[in-house]
């Protein structure tokens, strides 16, 4: 099952994705279920969120994934996200 899970920053928290970014990317490259991932962009071009494609059992297997990935531990996010999504090009 696709599922997409969007996220939002806190505002002001730029330095809280940066600190955690390379922690973030070991997790998005060692689980083997993200299909793609990329930071959403504010009007700047600067991080502001994330998108990430999950390829997981369920929508628990999701949760799980979004709780422990270290932006969800450092408290970046205001709000996330977690929608199925049906693949049709690409």
């Amino acid at each position: 099952m696709l599922v997409a899970l969007f996220a939002h920053d806190k505002p002001g928290a730029l330095p809280v994705r940066q600190e955690n970014r390379p922690a973030h990317v070991d997790y998005l490259k060692s689980t083997g279920c993200v299909a793609q991932a990329g930071p959403l962009l504010d009007d700047d071009g600067q991080m502001c969120g994330s998108l990430v494609i999950l390829d997981v059992a369920d929508m628990t297997a999701a949760q799980s994934w979004a709780d422990n990935d270290p932006y969800a531990k450092a408290g970046l996010f205001a709000d996330v996200q977690l929608v199925a999504w049906n693949r049709v090009i690409g």
